[in-house]
């Protein structure tokens, strides 16, 4: 018989609100030279729903003694809200004082169905890019570059719509969240 070792905890979203969670996760040191200091790895959730509310409930699968750093992302019409978490035992701490982010609306000049926008996956600074009406993540395809000699990727992006993009850095011994609107380029 399995035995589950990870936990979980559930959240309810308020209509018109999607919530994702974030795991921070520390590189182990015998790979630290060739990767980031940390990643992030999006939290599997199931949903119902409540009336008009929608319960989320997410799981982590490898729960740490001292505690799952969580970040947040609850996305809203014209905006996101950030928080920083932590699973502690069987309880989420969630800071007080949440983050509001309006994004902006990436413009093209020219009527097409999809803009290419450079994302390097150079393993030393991992990127989302998050659709906030759909709080789905856009993955990059991968190619290489001939001109550079490097290994680059390409996400596809609508036109006149909003995306969320966000890294993890760690500054002056925190880790921060920073977040902005993708640079399109031809």
């Amino acid at each position: 018989m399995d035995t589950i070792q990870g936990k979980h905890f559930s959240i309810t979203d308020p209509e018109g609100v999607k919530t994702v969670i974030y795991e921070i996760n520390e590189t182990e040191k015998e790979y630290l030279e060739d990767s980031p200091k940390h990643t992030v790895e999006r939290l599997e959730y199931t949903e119902e729903l409540v009336g008009k509310l929608t319960r989320k409930t997410f799981y982590v699968d490898k729960p740490k003694k001292e505690g799952n750093q969580l970040v947040i992302l609850s996305f809203g019409e014209d905006k996101v809200v950030i928080n920083n978490g932590i699973l502690d035992d069987d309880k989420v701490k969630i800071s007080k004082k949440p983050m509001p982010y309006k994004f902006q609306t990436i413009y093209a000049e020219e009527k097409r169905e999809y803009k290419d926008v450079n994302y390097t996956p150079n393993l030393k600074r991992p990127i989302s890019i998050i659709d906030p009406e759909t709080a789905e993540e856009i993955k990059p395809t991968l190619y290489f570059d001939e001109k550079t000699n490097e290994v680059k990727g390409k996400c596809k992006l609508a036109p006149y719509k909003s995306y969320f993009v966000f890294e993890i850095r760690e500054e002056d011994g925190r880790i921060n969240l920073v977040g902005g609107t993708p640079r399109i380029t031809d």
